[in-house]
């Protein structure tokens, strides 16, 4: 393949991509307010996420938490049930613990410099020059995926741009191209190109106001762009848990703890199964002695869950068991014993959510029995 040596038209002088975002620029409810705690709440939402999904959770958030003030006084639990169902949890932790860093050093006021706001626990790089450029106008590049394909396509760019390497690169020619007196409106039509427009498969180039000089383009190449090595197989596991209920029919809950997988979200108690285990059922009774001191007896199985995360895929099994002995008034902050209607009210992960509305289900067939 060849690589290209030549620069692409530097796509700054006849404000092409401006016009064509002052044109084409999707109404969404972040573009409508300059106030920087909600710019920034979009932007902690966005990553990794698609925008028609962020947007009802958006609107749902502010509507409960305005203003930094608000978030840092919550409850976590609130906290991660608005966010339910968004995914990548430590983004809401980190989201209410940066809150309570500005509120005790900064005011209440968010830090109006990209250096400043990577101090703040989960800012990073690109989205605190998303921040401060939008928010306060400061001329800092931002890099998403969305940037780096049209960066890459533009330079014919023929490397990973999963490499450090590259990516300083890329860094580098984000800061050269920062438009100079708008970066934010800049900034966000890279976004919003790459988005709509320089898409990672079957990407519109008639319609991108930057074709012309696009050297990808010119040479056929906008489909093979960008290079990123291969993602390993994920790996699968079996986790087990227990739908445990005690003479009052309520049900044993756990909270994940904070610095994991979910953390904070609750689950039922169980684990993972291992391979010395002789069944899912006996690694099940395993692990609820491992980590409860409780003995159980699994009963009616549940139908499986199937639930992907980044790195990994999982079977949920479940079963609804009977306590055999253990200490079944437990009211631990990390346990909770809630009759099933309750189960609502606390924040779940995607597996879970998925087994609850199973159980509850299967309850009106008269096939389970959450009373």
């Amino acid at each position: 393949m060849q690589s290209a040596t030549a620069t692409p038209v530097d796509p700054r002088p006849d404000s092409r991509l401006l016009d064509w975002y002052e044109r084409e620029a999707a109404d969404l409810p972040w573009r409508r307010t300059r106030d920087p705690y909600a710019i920034w709440l979009a932007e902690v939402m966005l990553q990794q996420t698609q925008v028609n999904t962020v947007i009802p959770y958006y609107e749902r958030f502010l509507r409960r938490f305005p203003d930094i003030a608000s978030l840092a006084a919550a409850d976590l639990d609130e906290v991660l049930k608005l966010w339910e169902g968004l995914g990548y949890y430590s983004r809401a932790r980190n989201l209410q613990r940066a809150a309570r860093q500005v509120m005790q050093e900064h005011g209440g006021f968010l830090p109006r410099r990209a250096a400043e706001l990577q101090k703040l626990p989960g800012i990073g790089r690109y989205s605190a020059g998303a921040i401060a450029s939008i928010a306060f106008a400061e001329a800092a590049p931002v890099l998403d995926g969305n940037v780096m394909r049209v960066f890459a396509r533009l330079t014919d760019l023929d490397e990973d741009i999963t490499r450090s390497a590259t990516q300083r690169k890329l860094w580098a020619l984000a800061q050269d191209w920062l438009h100079p007196t708008r970066p934010g409106a800049w900034n966000q039509a890279l976004m919003e190109l790459g988005r709509r427009v320089c898409r990672p498969r079957q990407p519109d180039c008639p319609r991108c106001p930057l074709q012309k000089g696009c050297l990808a383009r010119d040479r056929g190449r906008q489909n093979e762009l960008p290079r990123r090595r291969p993602r390993p197989e994920r790996p699968h596991h079996d986790l087990v848990v227990a739908l445990l209920r005690n003479a009052q029919g309520e049900i044993l809950i756990q909270r994940r703890p904070e610095d994991g997988l979910l953390g904070g979200l609750w689950t039922f108690p169980g684990g993972r199964a291992m391979a010395e285990d002789a069944s899912l059922e006996a690694a099940l009774q395993r692990c609820l002695r491992e980590t409860l001191a409780l003995a159980v007896r699994p009963g009616t199985a549940l139908a499986p869950v199937q639930h992907g995360f980044t790195h990994f895929r999982i079977t949920l099994h479940a079963w609804e068991c009977a306590l055999v002995c253990g200490p079944e008034e437990s009211r631990s902050p990390e346990t909770a014993w809630v009759q099933p209607e309750e189960l609502g009210a606390y924040s779940f992960g995607g597996a879970e959510r998925a087994l609850i509305a199973n159980w509850l289900t299967a309850a009106t067939r008269g096939s389970a029995t959450p009373r």
